[in-house]
């Protein structure tokens, strides 16, 4: 079993979510056993094929989070393709840009691969990659076969430790800098009324499956963010950085992506 699965709005035995906690530093120096993990990864029958179902051709995109560009999905991006899929990167080389512009350009790549490979598209997104895989998800459900969020807040996008809000704060000074768009739209805060805070606020669309990946460990992104009643919950163990090279992770994504997009060729 590659993770505790759930479909509740809370997991068995906890109480509901309360609205989310200021003051929150989170645990970011243990965010360094991603490096842990990713040594355990490599070792893993997993990583190397054995024990997963094989994909058949379907096409996937990964969306990597917060300052991190395409390169921090590489790793999985590699063992999809040895797996059977066709993985593609999201284009992203740090994903700092305002959410609407990123969607448009993410939705573009979504609708070539769809036309690429001649049938729907997974949907797989790393801690603020996952509010994209939603607003997307929201926004063109007729070419999304599964989505797959990992670390992410799926209602609450800024439920985050207060480091990680002040990096928020620190990239939405640059932009007021060089754009207009935080005057305006109110870009990279709760009040931003860009097309893409409706989709990713709007109600998931109930003929794409949603999948939430998290683990009670994370030390930027709060657990209970990630678990909501509309997707299908799975727990793991380890940091919010290493999520992207958890073996329990890679497992439930093999296991995800076979039954999904076999189901909605």
């Amino acid at each position: 079993m590659a993770g505790t699965t759930f479909d509740p709005v809370s997991p068995p035995g906890e109480p509901t979510p309360e609205p989310p906690e200021k003051g929150w530093w989170g645990h970011h120096f243990k965010e360094l056993r991603w490096q842990l993990e990713w040594a355990r990864l490599t070792v893993d029958p997993v990583y190397r094929g054995e024990r997963v179902r094989d994909g058949d051709g379907a096409g996937v995109i990964l969306i990597p989070g917060f300052l991190a560009g395409d390169g921090s999905l590489a790793v999985m991006r590699g063992w999809l393709g040895r797996i059977g899929y066709v993985a593609e990167p999201a284009g992203i080389l740090s994903n700092i840009d305002c959410s609407e512009r990123a969607t448009v350009k993410l939705e573009a790549r979504l609708e070539h691969l769809a036309e690429k490979t001649g049938r729907k598209v997974a949907l797989i997104g790393h801690s603020r990659g996952g509010h994209f895989v939603k607003a997307l998800s929201h926004r063109r459900p007729e070419l999304v076969s599964s989505a797959i969020s990992i670390g992410a807040g799926l209602d609450t996008p800024f439920d985050i430790s207060i480091p990680t809000l002040k990096m928020v704060e620190a990239v939405s000074a640059v932009h007021a800098r060089t754009s207009d768009r935080i005057a305006k739209r109110g870009c990279f805060s709760a009040e931003c009324d860009c097309p893409f805070t409706y989709d990713y606020s709007a109600e998931f669309p109930d003929d794409v499956p949603l999948t939430s990946i998290y683990s009670k460990g994370d030390g930027v992104v709060r657990w209970r963010a990630a678990v909501v009643p509309y997707a299908r919950c799975v727990e793991v163990g380890g940091s919010h950085v290493g999520l992207v090279f958890n073996r329990k992770v890679y497992a439930e994504v093999a296991d995800t992506l076979a039954r999904e997009t076999r189901a909605r060729r």
